[in-house]
Order: C-alpha cells, then sequence, then structure tokens
C-alpha cells in the first residue's frame, strides 16, 4: 500500500469520527441523509429549549440594559404634598392648613348648595389626595346656601299642569284627593299658600278634587210627571227637556223613558231627560 492512500484514508476515518451523524440520534441520521445536518439539529426538542432559554434571557438582559442604562427613570421629585381635605372648612381654616403643607389657596367661587351651609366649601382643584408641589395653589368654591324661590300659584289649574309647573321650579309634588265641587283633577288648595318664600327642594301638598259626589240615577218610570220633577228637583237634578209621546192605556200622563237610565251614577247638576205618555189628540 501507498504511503499517500494510508494518509488520506485517516484523514477520513477522522472527519467521520467527529461528523454530525455520529453525535445525532438514530432516526435524525436518518433524516440527515435527506436533509441539511442543520436542520437536523434544528428539530431537536433539547436545542430547540435551549434556543428558547437563550432568546428570552436576551430579551430580559436588552430591556434592563435600556431602562437602568441607556435611559434611566428619573428620581422621584422629593418636595410634593398631597393635597389636604377641605371640603366643609372655613376660608380662613383652608388657608391655614394649605400653608402648613406649603400650598397656597388659589381662586374663591360660589354656588348654591341644598345642604351645606353658606359660607363653607364644597368643593376644591385639585381633589382631595392628590400630589401637588410646594407652592401650587388650591382653588375652592363656597356654598351660598340652598335656593329661595316662591311657590307658583297653581290653584284651580289640572293636577298635570300643576304638577309640570311645580316640579320644573324645583319642587316635589305630593297629591292627595278629596270630593269637591271643582271639576274632576282640579287643584283645590295647596300647602304651602302660593308666593310663599320656601327653600329648594322642598315638597308642595296638593289637594286634589274627585269631583262632586256621586248617587244613583232614581228609576223615574212610572211616575206621573208631576212627582218625577219633585223627587229630581229633591235630588239637586235638573230636567232639561220633557217630551210626550203616544200611548194607549194606563201609560197616559206617566214617565215612560229616562235619561240617565235608572242606576247610573250621576252628580248633583247632572241634566235628565224624561219621556211622559199623553193621550191623542
Amino acid at each position: 500500500m501507498k504511503l499517500g492512500s494510508s494518509i488520506r484514508r485517516r484523514r477520513e476515518i477522522g472527519r467521520e469520527a467527529f461528523s454530525w451523524k455520529r453525535i445525532l440520534p438514530g432516526k435524525l441520521r436518518k433524516e440527515s441523509g435527506r436533509r441539511p445536518y442543520w436542520w437536523a439539529v434544528l428539530a431537536d426538542t433539547q436545542t430547540l429549549f435551549m434556543l428558547g432559554v437563550l432568546a428570552v434571557v436576551g430579551f430580559a438582559g436588552g430591556y434592563l440594559l435600556s431602562t437602568r442604562v441607556v435611559y434611566p427613570l428619573p428620581p422621584p421629585p422629593g418636595d410634593l404634598s398631597p393635597i389636604p381635605n377641605l371640603t366643609g372648612d372655613l376660608p380662613a381654616e383652608a388657608a391655614d392648613t394649605l400653608a402648613a403643607t406649603g400650598l397656597i389657596l388659589g381662586s374663591v367661587d360660589s354656588l348654591k348648595h341644598p345642604t351645606v351651609p353658606a359660607g363653607r366649601i364644597v368643593g376644591q382643584s385639585p381633589l382631595p389626595g392628590q400630589l401637588s408641589l410646594v407652592g401650587d395653589t388650591v382653588r375652592i368654591a363656597l356654598s351660598t346656601g340652598p335656593e329661595q324661590r316662591p311657590v307658583p300659584d297653581v290653584l284651580s289649574l289640572h293636577v298635570d299642569w300643576a304638577r309640570t309647573v311645580l316640579e320644573t321650579s324645583g319642587f316635589v309634588v305630593m297629591v292627595d284627593s278629596l270630593e269637591s265641587d271643582v271639576p274632576r283633577g282640579g287643584v283645590v288648595s295647596m300647602t304651602p299658600e302660593p308666593g310663599t318664600e320656601a327653600t329648594i327642594p322642598m315638597d308642595v301638598h296638593l289637594s286634589v278634587s274627585m269631583g262632586p259626589p256621586e248617587f244613583e240615577m232614581p228609576l223615574l218610570l212610572g211616575l206621573s210627571e208631576d212627582q218625577a220633577l219633585s223627587l229630581l228637583d229633591s235630588l239637586g237634578l235638573n230636567v232639561g227637556e220633557v217630551e210626550t209621546r203616544f200611548r194607549f192605556g194606563r201609560d197616559q200622563g206617566l214617565v215612560v223613558e229616562q235619561e240617565p237610565p235608572a242606576a247610573t251614577l250621576v252628580q248633583e247638576g247632572s241634566t235628565v231627560r224624561l219621556v211622559v205618555g199623553r193621550r191623542g189628540q
């Protein structure tokens, strides 16, 4: 055997000993025969896991480097203080409270409030608990007390219209009912009286008519005309028209029709129409 061929053979054996085909599992060695070696390496589960770990570590390291070294967060200022709650205080008390924390009382506004007494603080800006720099100003709003308005006159109005007028004026409407000669739904009385200066909001009680009392219409059929007219007058009912109609026998001179019919609910002052039988010409 020639010396050159022996040396070449040893080199090939050495390369084969360190080939990827030697260190890959048997299944991947078969795959490596059909695909490149790097594909077989990436297909290995352990290799993919290690690549994932390296990617996470690299991302975390880059984030820490950028936020801690390249672009660090500025240190928080040391002269911040929380805004105190000034609700319910007087302006002088609020100024002293703010001065104790290094803040200054700013502009003062006013507004009406239904429950807070006049001169007390009902609002502030910035809000309580927010952080502010020493030397900043705090604006406040003072209550001017509840609003006063005269009670509108809604007497004789229908209850629906009266309710609308009062509620749009800021009042709370309470309704009671009673029998009255005022038409049904009309306001008979109210408390407090119209024109009274009242605090908004305030309850206004309305007494609303259910109309005059009702009773059953009596049976007039078979009564003579004089008897029927006397009975209707005693009940406070009015006779509107008395029509005569020809009748034979015993119906002559008697009431043969009435409107409204008997047992119908009527009110005092209602009008009744009668038909009375008469003899022939």
